[in-house]
Parts: structure tokens; sequence; C-alpha cells
């Protein structure tokens, strides 16, 4: 099976002068948990993505103006890419290997054109595989010193 097979289509982006509370309002209409940022609409390119935790732990955490944020002010970047040709063992090893709940797919170009989330894994995996890539992408992360003051 390949990420093609799985991915969600048509995905909804948004480009890093995006206002937060848009990219908020679009996660709320398209009922996700993550905003692919892209260059721009043209090319596609993803540069970062703006996750639901990005905009609690970054922006309102912080006590951040949520109303004066931009997409850029939180996203998360690089954004991990697959192809929609990668396996599904790929997509689950990247997933794993960088701790990611959800992963973009870029075409040939470089732009984005789907998302695999770990419902589409869960829906298309063996459990055995499912349960590896929920248990390592939620293995805790060693927080530095600075972090937990």
């Amino acid at each position: 099976m390949r990420v093609k097979d799985i991915m969600s289509r048509n995905v909804a982006c948004c480009t890093p002068d995006a206002s937060l509370q848009e990219v908020a309002r679009t996660m709320l209409e398209c009922d996700c948990g993550e905003i692919p940022v892209v260059e721009n609409k043209q090319n596609m390119r993803p540069i970062g993505v703006v996750t639901d935790r990005d905009i609690a732990c970054r922006a309102v955490a912080t006590g951040q103006d949520t109303l004066q944020m931009k997409a850029a002010d939180c996203m998360t970047s690089p954004a991990v890419t697959v192809t929609p040709d990668a396996t599904l063992e790929e997509c689950c090893r990247v997933m794993e290997e960088k701790q990611i709940r959800r992963v973009l797919a870029v075409d040939p170009a470089g732009g984005c054109c789907g998302i695999v989330a770990q419902a589409d894994i869960a829906r298309n995996a063996s459990k055995r595989d499912t349960g590896r890539v929920v248990t390592e992408v939620s293995r805790p992360r060693a927080v530095p010193v600075s972090a937990s003051l």
C-alpha cells in the first residue's frame, strides 16, 4: 500500500502571512488539527505546519496577542514530507522517527498534495504497525531544563 492510497487530498493550506485566527477558523471548518503553511498558493511548497498544539503552546500559553499573530509566528518548521508513492511502511517510519502525528505528501514539484494522519494509519495498517506508530509517536521526549521552569 502507498501513501497515495490512504492520504487525504485537497488539504486546506495557508501562507505564512495568514492570521492565526484564520488558521484556527480553518481547523474548525475542516475538523482538523493541522494546517500546512505553504510558500505561496501557486507553488504550494510546504515550509511548515501549524497544529492546534502549536497554537496552544506557542501562542496562548505564552500570553501572546493571538489576534496579532501570523501563521509564521507559531508554525513548526521545516515541514516533514513524504511522496505519494512512498510505502505505508516508509510513511510510518518517518512519523515514528520524527514523532509526528501527521505527515504531508508532496508531488514531484514539491507542492503539497495530501496529508496522512495517525487515523489514516489506524484505518489502513495492521494492528501491530498501528500500535508501533502510536507508541513511538507518543514516546516522551527529553524536556530541556529551561523549558520546564
